[in-house]
């Protein structure tokens, strides 16, 4: 597998490059509009076509270059059915394996920043590797206090969907404010202050409750072009 994690500074969004080697198809989780001219390059210098463009979840701090790489290059938008996104090519839910070539991208339901959040399972025979958007980060996670977010919910999808998975699974978060690239599944199930160390869910409610974080900056842009696959005109 061909795999790159990129980075955008002013969102500090992680976007990951999957490519398959046996058919040179590739794949973008949550990409970045002000990144696609960076993101079609790697995609030509590693002779990779993109085959589809993923996200986690409707974003609010960010854009997503969804429309503008399927513009460029034919892609399909794979967007979470329950967002009702207009103009998305695919649907995910989980149960429904996405295929990149040989790999098989398996979306796990994980509501609670957002009601329509999936994280995404990678299994292969070097272990697995686990994109977790917003859902789980590396010592902390995404906030609850808008787009249909619930803090008991995130709580259990967590818990029953992600800790649930080996403990070297390796853990690939949406975003990181401290230049951390990797994390696993042991790590934040034991050293997570907000959802690990043994914290009971009155507690994490708690601590999202109190959070008093400011409305993200590009939220009424972001969030009305993401329900449009990045773009209001249909590809």
């Amino acid at each position: 597998m061909i795999f790159r994690q990129l980075f955008e500074p002013q969102s500090s969004t992680y976007t990951y490059l999957i490519g398959c080697e046996q058919t040179g198809e590739a794949a973008l989780i949550d990409p970045v509009l002000e990144m696609v001219e960076r993101d079609l390059a790697l995609l030509e210098e590693l002779g990779l076509t993109l085959k589809f463009t993923i996200e986690t979840h409707i974003h609010a701090d960010h854009v997503t270059g969804a429309a503008r790489l399927r513009q460029a290059t034919g892609s399909k938008a794979a967007v979470p059915e329950k967002s009702g996104a207009a103009h998305a090519d695919i649907p995910v839910r989980e149960g429904k394996p996405i295929r990149v070539g040989a790999i098989s991208i398996e979306p796990l339901y994980t509501p609670g920043h957002t009601d329509d959040h999936h994280a995404y399972l990678i299994r292969s025979a070097d272990g697995a590797r686990l994109f977790t958007g917003d859902a789980l980060m590396i010592d902390g996670c995404g906030r609850t206090d808008f787009q249909n977010g619930d803090a008991a919910t995130l709580y259990r999808s967590v818990h029953d969907k992600l800790f649930s998975l080996p403990e070297d699974t390796l853990v690939y978060p949406g975003h990181d404010y401290q230049q951390r690239r990797v994390s696993n599944v042991a790590q934040e199930r034991a050293r997570n202050p907000r959802l690990g160390s043994g914290k009971s869910v009155d507690e994490f409610v708690a601590i999202m409750d109190n959070l008093n974080l400011p409305r993200p900056k590009k939220m009424d842009i972001a969030v009305p072009a993401n329900r449009a696959c990045g773009d209001a005109q249909p590809a």
